[in-house]
């Protein structure tokens, strides 16, 4: 079998009830069972010029039949219970059939973002061996199959819009014999890649649920509701905010590929949507820019999830106070960390953008859906002790039923701490003015050295998004031969605004009390920022356009 849980922490988990023996699938038969005609999932309203096929509306009970004839014919052409397969397909009914076929099937599915190219392919080849590769021909012109035929060699490639019908099996039975353990691993998703070679991280279904219902718990799911899942179905933000919990509460999981801002309001309205996860440059622009909103109804949503970088306390005032909807705040990785800021835990916005609650932490309470969900504390990255001083930065360390077992094809050195606790790398510390929660100071290897003294760009970040007319907004260091380090800040204006200047950008740090030591001495115009399939700013590869930039210009 595929598992790599230690037989003790299963019986552990699994007495304490944080897992048990319910998959992914088994979800969607008991939900097929109860709601048979109700929306399982719908497809993007812009699928065909996508690629090339009709928008299509599957049932409960069509997503189940469908799952378990692709799952069949999967199995006939050699699939069996432990290979890996590589998925490279957009957020459409496909890829959502591929995910319960495969799971029937007990076999590793590995999830990766389209806009990835032969040097990823080839790394996720090299590190998964994988039995097959399922993706699609065309995708707005990029030939996804030839590409990945070309990387993959011998290994199996199928097209799912020529040789593999995932809809062939709408009308049979649903019935099979399928796979039903739930420490088997299901997925093995990537990490960001921000920094370094992209790691592998398996989870299994019990993971992957212990993640459903703490943002479920977060987020007040109920069942029936719909979701609107416009970030790749590949990681932890759609696959533990939207897959799961839409399993979980048998929801109606509404996709969206690519970002398009238009469709995706017009979809949040058409589709009579309760719930959606936003990036922040969005809701900044929307924020900025209300009469965009204001032209839409949205009476059926409640909450908007958000994350992956610091929120703007001005956006969520407005969203709240005068579009009467609740923004949460997700801090999470692949690996299991779910810090969620929510209106009950963090009512005033300005906690709420940048502090995350203590879960688990010894002697706090904030309600989680079980005791043990999530265990967090802080250790000093260099002895390892525990922090417990207010204003102390440390390194996040993270435990319980969602946290995986360890990198695919490592050795484990420096992944978790002795007594198991996952090292996640993020330098937080415990707010002073609020010591139930942590205050997000950066990451270990972000940190600006700037002549011995260390600063956090994450800071800096927070305080110049949406300010002065910026669309986007991040800073990163630049070589300096006498200090080592500087600070730049990177900035993509709104259109129709003028570009600040750096004197102007450095008062308005000033005005929020910056120390000076901390403002940026250098300022880079961009049409956009660098992006992971994530949405996270990838500050090194900004590092590297900056200085750049500075070669260009010293070049006679």
């Amino acid at each position: 079998m595929n598992i790599r849980s230690s037989d003790q922490r299963i019986a552990q988990l699994t007495e304490a009830g944080l897992w048990g023996r319910q998959t992914l699938h088994s979800l969607l038969e008991t939900n097929a069972k109860s709601t048979p005609d109700r929306e399982a999932v719908v497809d993007p309203e812009n699928k065909a010029d996508l690629m090339g096929q009709p928008m299509r509306r599957l049932s409960v009970l069509e997503l189940d039949r469908a799952s378990s004839a692709c799952a069949r014919e999967l199995a006939r052409r050699g699939v069996k219970a432990g290979d890996r397969i590589v998925l490279q397909l957009p957020n459409t009914s496909e890829l959502i059939v591929l995910y319960y076929a495969l799971s029937k099937l007990g076999v590793v599915i590995s999830p990766t973002a389209v806009q990835y190219g032969k040097h990823e392919l080839s790394h996720f080849k090299q590190e998964l061996a994988p039995a097959a590769m399922i993706t699609l021909g065309d995708l707005r012109g990029s030939r996804l199959a030839d590409q990945a035929r070309e990387i993959m060699g011998d290994t199996p490639v199928w097209d799912v819009t020529d040789d593999l019908d995932v809809f062939s099996g709408l009308s049979e039975d649903a019935g099979g014999e399928w796979a039903s353990d739930a420490n088997a691993t299901l997925t093995i998703a990537w990490t960001s890649g921000t920094t370094g070679t992209p790691k592998g991280v398996p989870r299994s279904h019990n993971m992957w649920l212990a993640q459903g219902r703490l943002t479920s718990y977060a987020a007040e799911f109920t069942e029936g509701e719909r979701f609107l899942s416009p970030f790749p179905m590949i990681n932890m933000a759609a696959l533990g905010g939207f897959l799961f919990p839409s399993a979980l509460h048998n929801c109606t999981l509404v996709l969206h590929h690519p970002l398009d801002i238009p469709l995706y309001l017009k979809q949040l309205q058409d589709e009579r949507i309760n719930y959606t996860l936003a990036p922040p440059p969005l809701l900044n622009r929307l924020a900025q820019q209300p009469e965009m909103w204001e032209q839409f109804d949205y009476t059926a949503l409640r909450a908007i999830g958000s994350g992956s970088v610091p929120l703007s306390p001005a956006m969520i005032e407005t969203f709240e106070s005068r579009f009467k909807k609740a923004i949460i705040n997700f801090y999470g990785s692949n690996e299991g960390i779910a810090l969620i800021s929510t209106p009950e835990n963090s009512p005033s916005p300005e906690h709420r953008a940048s502090l995350f609650p203590r879960l688990g932490a010894s002697g706090l309470n904030f309600g989680t859906y079980a005791e043990g969900a999530i265990i967090t504390r802080i250790n000093d990255p260099d002895t390892g002790e525990i922090v417990v001083e207010p204003g102390v930065s440390g390194e996040l360390t993270v435990a319980g039923p969602g946290v995986f077992d360890g990198y695919l094809n490592h050795d484990g050195s420096d992944v978790f701490t002795t007594d198991g606790f996952f090292r996640s790398g993020d330098l937080v510390e415990i707010c002073p003015e609020k010591p139930s929660h942590y205050r997000i100071v950066g990451r270990c290897k972000d940190i600006i050295n700037r002549g011995g003294i260390k600063l956090s760009p994450s800071e800096l970040d927070t305080l110049l998004e949406g300010a002065l007319g910026l669309a986007e907004a991040s800073v990163c260091a630049y070589a300096d031969e006498d200090l080592g380090e500087k600070v730049c800040a990177c900035v993509v204006p709104l259109a129709g605004t003028e570009i600040p200047t750096l004197e102007a950008l450095c008062a308005h740090l000033g005005e929020k009390g910056v120390a000076r030591f901390k403002l940026p001495e250098r300022l880079e115009v961009f049409d956009a920022l660098p992006r992971n399939p994530l949405g996270k700013v990838m500050r090194n590869v900004l590092r590297e356009q900056v200085e750049a930039r500075e070669q260009e210009g010293a070049t006679p």
